[in-house]
Formats: C-alpha cells, structure tokens, sequence
C-alpha cells in the first residue's frame, strides 16, 4: 500500500518549508512497504548547524499549520542531524557531511522516490 494522501500533502509542505531556506538534496521516499511506523522519509541537507536549525524550524511551522504536530524531535542541541516524528511522516534534516556518510539514500534505495513539485528547489537551484 503506497503512502497515503495526507502523508505526502506532509512531505511536500515540510519540502517547500526545507527549500524555502535553501536546503539541499531535498528527497522523499515511500517507505510504507518496508516500515509500519511511517509511510514518507523526507531528507534534506544544511550547510552547517545553524542552517540544519532553521530548517528544522520552519518545517515543524509549516506542518503545524496543517494541524501536524511532532511526536518527538532527536539531535536539534547538536545541530547535525535531526529527526522529526510526524507519525506519517519522518523528517531527517542533516549536516552535508553527515549527509554523504550515512547515506540514507542508499540504505532505502528500493524504497520509491515520491515526486515533489516543479518549485521545490534545492539551494543550488535544481528540481528535486
């Protein structure tokens, strides 16, 4: 069963908010075949901790207008690599260096890429 409507209207909001402030990399994948837990991993990069805070910021803003509030946030202190728990959707707004060595990407290759809007851009300008 693919991600549901809400979870990817969650995922889109928490992308727009993420590159608005000029994330990188910004990527959604449908893990609801592989987790029960969660049906969208939304990924983004900041350049440096403070950047990786106000992205994190923005999105808990975003999706709290849509009435989403996060279940649990881990590593905000730390600054580079923080997840947010939406219950349908986990955000992992990482530092680039971190981003490179953990490669989550990678390690849910199999999961389907979700597609994001045509004005959701990465800091570098090019369609997610």
């Amino acid at each position: 069963m693919p991600a549901t409507e809400r979870a990817v209207e969650l995922a889109v909001a928490a992308a727009r908010a993420a590159a608005d402030l000029k994330a990188d990399e910004i990527i959604a994948l449908d893990v609801s075949e592989q987790l029960v837990l969660t049906d969208v991993f939304l990924i983004a990069s900041g350049t440096n901790e403070r950047q990786v805070g106000s992205i994190v910021d923005a999105i808990e803003e975003s999706l709290h207008k849509l009435g989403s509030k996060p279940l649990r946030r881990e590593g905000k202190s730390e600054g580079r690599w923080v997840l947010i728990d939406f219950g349908d959707v986990v955000v992992h707004v990482q530092h680039a260096d971190d981003r490179v060595y953990y490669a989550l990407e990678r390690l849910w290759k199999d999961c389907p890429v979700i597609p994001l809007p045509d004005d959701i851009r990465d800091g570098d300008g090019a369609v997610q």
